[in-house]
């Protein structure tokens, strides 16, 4: 049996869409909405890990019994962790569905999926920054940051998907 030399682009990623510059920074604005909102998740999860910390510590294993007086705390206090949780993963999860990786909520850290001189690389977006004007491999990091060349910042948005393994 004859063994098929691995092709290079097996190895890259297989984003759902490829945004344009143009593209990611008319994506902006929604996102200027939701990251703050996703780090009020964060904080309120932190807030409600504290409550649940300070409970099993006062109490211990007890506060799980269904008699106990803090019970009814306990049980609210997973309930809104279990539902934070899901909003926060299903809002991250559609992020990616998009080709957008949010990188550091934080900072409001975001990347598109793109193209740079013909390679698969990241558009890179800070919160606060006007428009989305640079990139980084998909190896690197913020650190790699390097301006978007003329011809890819100015592309008009016309590609919404990612082109064939083939052609990468």
């Amino acid at each position: 049996m004859a063994s098929r030399a691995p092709d290079r682009s097996d190895d890259l990623p297989s984003p759902p869409r490829l945004w344009t510059a143009a593209q990611a920074t008319d994506r902006i604005r929604a996102l200027e909405e939701l990251l703050p909102r996703l780090r009020g998740w964060v904080v309120r999860l932190r807030e409600v890990h504290g409550q649940e910390q300070r409970l099993a510590g006062f109490w211990g294993a007890e506060v799980g019994a269904a008699d106990h007086p803090d019970h009814e705390l306990k049980l609210r206090l997973d309930a809104e962790w279990e539902n934070l949780t899901r909003r926060l993963e299903e809002a991250v999860a559609g992020l990616r569905t998009e080709g957008i990786e949010l990188k550091d909520l934080e900072s409001g850290l975001v990347d598109f999926y793109g193209l740079e001189a013909g390679e698969l690389v990241f558009l890179c977006w800070q919160l606060g920054e006007p428009r989305v004007a640079f990139y980084h491999p998909l190896d690197g990091g913020f650190r790699n940051r390097r301006p978007l060349t003329p011809a890819t910042h100015d592309a008009a948005p016309d590609r919404e998907t990612a082109p064939a393994r083939g052609s990468r």
